[in-house]
């Protein structure tokens, strides 16, 4: 679920907030200018999100989000029946390469391997929470970057005084930058900063 989005036409930040709010501005821009380009953002993640513009506001929201369509109108399915046996969790199957003697530590566990690693796996996210969120906001924060900012003049030291979290030299690095991208990009690596320190 994508609980906000940031739109930019060219350089120009054009919407920033919930994804209806957003691809509503976009489509009013495409309205008017269908050739423009619109890139949007996933502001979580960082990741370039890429709707079918065709349709309603709702039609595109749901390219976006497939989930957020709605279910409530009649169908033609059958509603799917339930038995006995193992409900399903939407595991995903892939390989895992261990030693042999985790191999033998696992065997000897309660439910098995995958039913161990799990655990173990939760186990980590629970006591680690701030970990992964530093990671993804520092992530989003560099995706952006590269992006909208990896032709603009003093990005590769502009990323090298991210990572060294030098936000001095950053700041100074990003000044020859359009606005609206480096306000974007400064508001992205205060987060990261904000969740590597909780």
């Amino acid at each position: 679920m994508i609980a906000s989005l940031t739109a930019f036409q060219d350089s120009r930040r054009i919407a920033h907030g919930n994804a209806t709010e957003v691809i509503s501005a976009c489509k009013a821009v495409l309205s008017k200018e269908p050739k423009a380009s619109i890139v949007l953002f996933d502001d979580a993640t960082g990741r370039q999100v890429d709707p079918d513009w065709r349709g309603t506001v709702a039609q595109t929201l749901s390219s976006v989000m497939p989930q957020t369509a709605s279910n409530d109108g009649p169908t033609d399915a059958p509603p799917v029946r339930r038995g006995p046996g193992r409900p399903r969790l939407g595991v995903v199957a892939r390989e895992v390469t261990l030693l042999p003697r985790h191999w033998e530590w696992l065997a000897g566990q309660t439910g098995g391997a995958s039913v161990t690693l799990r655990k173990l796996v939760e186990q980590a996210m629970r006591a680690h929470p701030s970990e992964a969120e530093a990671r993804q906001a520092e992530e989003a924060a560099y995706r952006f970057m590269q992006a909208m900012a990896g032709d603009l003049p003093h990005y590769e030291e502009a990323l090298r005084a991210f990572y060294r979290k030098d936000d001095t030299g950053f700041a100074q690095h990003i000044q020859g930058w359009p606005r609206d991208i480096r306000e974007h990009a400064q508001a992205l690596v205060e987060r990261a900063r904000q969740a590597s320190i909780r």
